[in-house]
């Protein structure tokens, strides 16, 4: 075989076993889409989440929800990233046990929210009031929390809420 015809065969060859992988990939199971598996990257909300009831005893009143439950490590990472609204008396709690400090931030989260963290006794330790959409500033607890709760922005200032309130859930 010549020079030439040698290269030939060999960029031949190389060809014939591109396409016997490409032909042995394509018989594989698709994947799922990223948008069927909850994933962040698919720029959707999440849905699915338990939903449990939760009271606040603020300003002298009781006042209930109904909540998401963002227990795994991948619910907590998705939060309300990409919610265009809320309704009414609902909310997210991100339960921490054990309990820590938390930091939040709202990079993917469209609307404004309250955030609310809570300490092991139950008890409002501090509220970051209407954090900003779209935002990378972190949002802190000020000492380790129990859990996190997250309310429409402004919700925690229409009832009163204010450190040492009590949220039960």
């Amino acid at each position: 075989m010549t020079g030439r015809a040698a290269r030939s065969a060999s960029s031949l060859r190389r060809w014939a076993e591109t396409a016997a992988l490409a032909l042995a990939l394509a018989a594989l199971p698709a994947a799922a889409p990223a948008y069927a598996t909850g994933s962040i990257a698919a720029g959707r909300p999440q849905t699915g989440l338990k939903i449990v009831p939760l009271t606040i005893e603020a300003g002298g009143k009781r006042h209930a929800y109904k909540v998401e439950v963002a227990r795994t490590d991948a619910q907590q990472a998705h939060g309300m990233m990409f919610r265009t609204k809320m309704a009414p008396n609902t909310g997210m709690i991100f339960p921490m046990d054990p309990p820590r400090p938390a930091g939040f931030w709202m990079e993917n989260t469209l609307i404004p929210l309250d955030l609310l963290f809570i300490g092991a006794d139950g008890r409002i330790r501090n509220i970051v009031s209407n954090a900003v959409p779209k935002s990378r500033a972190s949002l802190n607890s000020a000492g380790p929390v129990a859990a996190v709760l997250e309310l429409a922005g402004g919700e925690a200032d229409r009832i009163g809420a204010k450190p040492g309130d009590k949220v039960s859930w």
